[in-house]
């Protein structure tokens, strides 16, 4: 990563819009400058991750990404699987359009919001699957 950035785990909360609606993402990492000394909440994030469960999944996939692609420097969305290894990347394209790169065991995840590249091997790194 270059420059600026703040990166939040969990309990962080997330203004989507005007009218008040926000969320409380898993991370999030904002790399504007009006973010990195905030105090009450964050609202120009580049990169959010949400951890799928059973529980949260569908809304994650709805409800949350609808109301996130709202944000205009946000650039990708992650979900996280908690029961196998698999992530899902939702880049921001041309206009409305949102690429979708999904990864599996063996890959390496491209985070061309904030230049980073990890394996997805490190990012389950002593995480049992078996026990969630």
């Amino acid at each position: 990563m270059s420059g600026s950035q703040r990166i939040n785990l969990a309990d962080v909360k997330l203004l989507v819009n005007d009218d008040g609606l926000y969320y409380y993402p898993d991370l999030l990492i904002s790399c504007h400058p009006q973010d990195l000394n905030a105090k009450k909440f964050i609202q120009f994030p580049a990169l959010i991750a949400e951890v799928l469960s059973p529980g949260t999944a569908d809304r994650d996939r709805t409800d949350k990404f609808m109301d996130y692609q709202g944000i205009a420097t946000l650039q990708e969305y992650l979900l996280i699987s908690s029961e196998r290894v698999g992530v899902e990347c939702y880049r921001r394209g041309e206009g409305r359009m949102w690429l979708y790169y999904p990864y599996s065991a063996g890959d390496t995840i491209e985070l061309k919001s904030i230049g980073m590249t990890v394996s997805i091997e490190d990012l389950y790194f002593g995480v049992n699957l078996n026990k969630m």
